[in-house]
């Protein structure tokens, strides 16, 4: 399922051609790795419904960091410098973690996300 994503605009700058829409998981299990879920089951959505779209409160772990200088060029603004690549913690992954595994928390993002770090741990 796609959405209009209300949080950033299309970067006419941009060498990608955003559309405006953002992928959203239709199954409530069958795409672990989107924090984002609509308020509702997503299966009895039609085109042009209305929906609440968030993150439930979720722990999760910090398995990679991105910085970028120059941001990023995604297709839309605000461009990203700083990405956090976050997994569930109850979610078991690879060791070391990668980008492909998790989901990704843009810290310059225009979208409405609250985070508290509860814990700091460094291995290695």
């Amino acid at each position: 399922m796609s959405i209009e994503w209300p949080w950033g605009e299309v970067d006419p700058d941009s060498q990608y051609g955003w559309n405006g829409r953002f992928a959203l998981p239709v199954e409530p299990d069958g795409w672990e790795w989107s924090l984002f879920r609509t308020e509702g089951d997503p299966r009895g959505l039609e085109p042009d419904d209305t929906c609440l779209v968030g993150i439930p409160e979720t722990l999760v772990r910090v398995i990679d960091v991105g910085h970028y200088d120059p941001p990023m060029d995604t297709g839309r603004l605000p461009r990203p410098q700083t990405l956090l690549i976050v997994l569930p913690v109850d979610r078991p992954g690879v060791e070391g973690g990668s980008e492909d595994e998790g989901d990704t928390i843009e810290l310059d993002s225009a979208a409405p996300i609250v985070m508290e770090r509860v814990s700091h741990n460094r291995s290695g």
